[in-house]
């Protein structure tokens, strides 16, 4: 599978947005557009239009919460995915009801990781 769509990676910690995109590099991904806080992230969709999301739930001037309640008032069609270092379930089922549409630890195996991604861009998108 390799996916070819436009990514937005939203993270304040700068050494895991580097590790999210090597594993994003792995599924063939070449367009990805980072930010450190909700509000960058906003900026930056509604500039280059992304396909998928992987935003955090914890950030400074903006958490990941908000920024989703904001994509989703902007656009149904783009695919979120939450990233967390603490899976608290009730921000979990906070993030899926308003519309993310996975959810993953930081703390899983790259691997698991890939594994997750892949399967939520198939479940998703036609890619080849």
């Amino acid at each position: 599978m390799k996916y070819e769509g436009k990514i937005l990676l939203v993270d304040d910690e700068a050494h895991v947005r580097k590790f999210i995109a090597l594993i994003l590099k792995q599924l063939g991904a070449t367009t990805i557009f980072e930010a450190a806080n909700g509000r960058d992230a906003i900026e930056v969709f509604q500039r280059e239009s992304p396909n998928l999301i992987l935003l955090d739930v914890n950030m400074p001037i903006q958490d990941g919460i908000q920024t989703l309640r904001e994509i989703r008032q902007l656009s149904s069609d783009c695919v979120v995915v939450m990233l967390t270092s603490l899976a608290n379930r009730q921000t979990v089922e906070e993030a899926l009801n308003l519309g993310a549409d996975n959810y993953i630890r930081k703390d899983t195996p790259k691997d698991e990781i890939l594994a997750s991604l892949r399967q939520t861009i198939a479940e998703c998108f036609t890619v080849d």
